[in-house]
């Protein structure tokens, strides 16, 4: 169990990073303005449980999509880190994420895909998944239902944190994905030079 434990915060750390609720925050209070509670309600119930079909059912089919496509973990791994390194260079250099960017109707798209579920929280959650399934599958539904706490507490958070706040923590967390993303080539490398 305690050893679960473990590998469960080691998963959800770089996911919670990757999925970056609060960062979320300003887009969410942006793209609900004036609308109605319960339909608030019902948009925020339609993202989360879109955001956790879509990344449940990565993390289950994506490895055999990838064993027939020929692609091996160290593979995933290196263009896995490279796509996070970007990511996260551009959220920290840029003030409007570009893999965020809304338009037309919320809810299903853009909230949940590609808001909570993007291709950082996609890439990431397969890699620790290849490694260790069940704590990271766990980790990954925490973590967006947490995302669906804070979007429902939006109002009340972007009052507390102000925007510049809100994009302060952002940032760290950007940071901190970029780290991420070098060991995962790392590990991929490394991976790859050891099968030579």
């Amino acid at each position: 169990m305690e050893e679960f434990l473990r590998l469960f915060v080691l998963a959800f750390v770089p996911l919670f990073v990757a999925v970056d609720p609060l960062g979320l925050v300003p887009l969410y209070v942006g793209l609900t303005d004036g609308v109605k509670p319960e339909d608030r309600r019902r948009i925020l119930i339609e993202s989360i449980l879109t955001a956790l079909g879509v990344t449940i059912g990565f993390v289950i089919f994506g490895r055999y999509i990838l064993d027939f496509l020929g692609v091996t973990t160290p593979d995933f791994q290196i263009a896995g880190g490279i796509l996070l390194f970007v990511i996260s260079m551009l959220d920290i250099l840029t003030s409007l994420k570009p893999s965020r960017r809304v338009s037309g109707s919320i809810g299903a798209v853009p909230l949940g895909i590609p808001l909570i579920a993007g291709p950082a929280v996609l890439t990431t959650s397969l890699i620790l998944a290849s490694q260790n399934f069940w704590p990271t599958l766990l980790a990954l539904v925490a973590n967006i239902l947490l995302v669906g706490v804070v979007l429902a507490g939006a109002n009340v958070l972007s009052r507390l944190l102000g925007n510049a706040g809100t994009k302060a923590v952002s940032k760290v967390a950007s940071l901190i994905l970029a780290a991420f993303a070098v060991m995962m080539v790392r590990q991929g490398v490394i991976a790859v030079i050891r099968a030579f």
